[in-house]
């Protein structure tokens, strides 16, 4: 059950990360709203995953799955570059997530 906690933070962080996109510097009220909102469930549901899993470990995956998402909505949704070299280098993280998870 952690680890399902932990996805869901992961799924918060990118939500958090690409509405900072959204508030432009904080100026827009719903999107500095959502992100902010975002944030907190994030963060907290690290800690309740945080009370079984190894931090070294918990923290890892729940960047890898943050730097993940954002990088596939920063191309779906804001039309950033999906080169090879980038797509191999989220093959890398999704790589070191699953290692990780397997390792703990």
């Amino acid at each position: 059950m952690s680890w399902l906690i932990l996805l869901v933070a992961g799924l918060f962080e990118i939500g958090w990360a690409i509405g900072l996109k959204y508030t432009e510097g904080f100026t827009r009220l719903w999107p500095t709203i959502g992100t902010v909102v975002s944030m907190v469930v994030s963060v907290v549901l690290l800690g309740i995953a945080l009370k079984q899993l190894p931090v070294g470990s918990a923290y890892a995956v729940w960047v890898g799955v943050g730097a993940v998402g954002t990088v596939i909505l920063g191309i779906l949704l804001l039309g950033e570059s999906a080169s090879v070299f980038r797509l191999v280098s989220v093959g890398l993280i999704i790589a070191g997530i699953i290692g990780l998870k397997l390792a703990t």
